[in-house]
């Protein structure tokens, strides 16, 4: 029997109470897998993953970003907002915050981090920070961005910041970062087709207000900062060599590059920076949201599967 719970903590930006779910199994669990969902979603969106692997024996938690979800609390809280002074560190410390309070609760169990989409950038840029202090990490659906591109986002996002504030929702910048996703889609129903073939969820996504929304510049800006840090190769270098990670994502996954962000990370990882424990795996015909698509149950039992590998010692 899993026993579902919510929680709240404060954020490292020192006033916003962050909600924060948690699936635990019966009995003493084998590991903690903490989820770093992407933009425009929230935790609880993996529920039907989150019972799966606490049914398996692991605990699941995970909150809702700054700016995500229950997290949003008006008046002062907006969707796509997480705040003013150096969110991308922010974020990182919050879901650090969180794994040691799970820590805590559970002393000597070992944790995992699920980082996706957006949420694999926090998750990138935790372990250069914290990655010595967890036993593996599942990097999926991320994005390798090249500088030109990069610094164009930059600049354009500064240049309508000073013009109309951080919390300013822009349709440019949106188009930017979205718009070529639906290039590969021949007629597309919706324009979140690229999240997955599952119809269903993708209903749910565009029905849902706190999915269903334009980032703020204050977001996309984060979102920037974030994929400049983790892209830094001096600072790949502080990832601990003998951290195993498992780089996942599906070969019709735009934000992935159709797989080819994956395949040069797992590149970099490997040649360049030597580390020891890396894995890829791409998912034939899927879309970015592995958890949410058609055939997604292969995904469940092969990330449960890699978890078990990396305890037992044959990762």
């Amino acid at each position: 029997m899993v026993r579902k719970e919510e929680l709240t903590f404060k954020s490292r930006d020192r006033h916003t109470m962050l909600n924060a779910v948690r699936w635990i199994p019966e009995g003493q669990p084998i590991a903690i897998l903490q989820i770093i969902h992407g933009m425009q979603e929230y935790t609880d969106r993996y529920d039907e993953y989150a019972r799966f692997m606490a049914e398996n024996g692991i605990v699941v938690i995970g909150n809702d970003n700054l700016g995500h979800g229950k997290s949003v609390v008006p008046p002062q809280g907006t969707y796509g907002y997480f705040c003013k002074n150096d969110p991308a560190t922010v974020l990182v410390r919050d879901a650090h915050r969180l794994k040691k309070m799970t820590q805590e609760e559970f002393p000597g169990v070992p944790v995992f981090i699920l980082g996706h989409s957006f949420g694999s950038f926090i998750a990138r840029e935790y372990i250069t920070r914290y990655g010595t202090g967890i036993k593996g990490a599942i990097i999926q659906g991320t994005a390798y961005t090249t500088k030109g591109t990069l610094g164009a986002l930059s600049f354009w996002i500064g240049l309508l910041q000073l013009i109309f504030g951080e919390k300013h929702r822009s349709n440019m910048i949106n188009n930017m970062a979205f718009k070529g996703n639906l290039r590969k889609i021949e007629n597309p129903k919706t324009r979140y087709d690229w999240l997955s073939h599952n119809e269903e969820s993708i209903k749910k996504y565009m029905e849902d207000p706190a999915c269903n929304y334009v980032f703020t510049l204050n977001g996309f800006k984060t979102m920037a900062e974030l994929l400049k840090r983790i892209q830094d190769e001096d600072r790949m270098e502080d990832i601990p060599k003998g951290l195993p990670i498992l780089l996942t994502g599906g070969s019709e996954d735009p934000v992935c590059g159709y797989g080819e962000a994956l395949k040069r990370l797992y590149d970099i990882y490997r040649l360049e920076l030597k580390m020891k424990n890396v894995d890829l795996k791409i998912y034939d015909g899927f879309r970015h949201e592995l958890q949410q698509e058609i055939g997604r149950e292969q995904v469940f039992e092969d990330q449960l599967a890699w978890i078990k590998k990396v305890i037992s010692g044959e990762n």
